[in-house]
């Protein structure tokens, strides 16, 4: 399997390789809303209820062929996940932890060849932080207890077999490859209030 991946405008090309433990997941969390709301992009990422398609796997298999210097990173909060982005077109790619050993992205379904989605991917989408979602009836949790096994999976897989170490994101001394935007907490109070 080899999934392409690439930004709106084609500036930010890449793919995923491999086969390894995928896991699909909405995420309805207030966090997931602000960051589209960031980047403009909310009516291209979030569905009626306000959750981000998300596919989670190992770091090792995302390959960033063509566009990495429009790569930026974005953290709503001094301690939050990195939300890395491409900066051209402001498409959102994916989220990881800060701690390259802790070694999965979740991948925004907008970067991502939604033709190929399911085949690659699977039907089986958990849905989380549900309480967040907005508009009635909200959506109810639902996968959550696989979701949560699959993600030790993968990053159990890459610990144990040091493939943690070829993540293409962070350097080989652990820090991220670009320099994130930290929002205050009065910007990340503004994002949350828009509508």
């Amino acid at each position: 399997m080899m999934h392409k991946i690439q930004c709106e405008c084609g500036s930010l090309l890449g793919h995923i390789d491999g086969k390894g433990i995928t896991s699909r997941v909405i995420c309805y969390c207030s966090d997931c809303q602000a960051f589209a709301k960031y980047l403009g992009k909310s009516d291209n990422i979030l569905d009626a209820h306000g959750g981000t398609d998300i596919v989670q796997l190992a770091q090792p298999r995302l390959h960033i062929t063509q566009g990495l210097e429009h790569l930026a990173l974005l953290r709503l909060s001094p301690k939050g996940l990195l939300r890395w982005y491409a900066s051209c077109c402001n498409t959102p790619i994916g989220n990881t932890l800060n701690n390259p050993k802790v070694s999965f992205i979740g991948l925004v379904h907008t970067c991502l060849d939604k033709t190929w989605l399911e085949t690659d991917f699977g039907r089986d989408v958990a849905k989380v932080n549900t309480e967040s979602a907005t508009g009635e009836p909200k959506p109810k949790t639902s996968g959550l207890f696989g979701n949560v096994m699959r993600f030790f999976g993968i990053v159990l897989s890459t610990l144990i077999s040091g493939k943690y170490k070829h993540s293409e994101l962070f350097t080989k001394d652990g820090a991220p490859i670009v320099t994130p935007t930290i929002l205050t907490d009065e910007q990340l109070g503004q994002l949350k209030k828009q509508k």
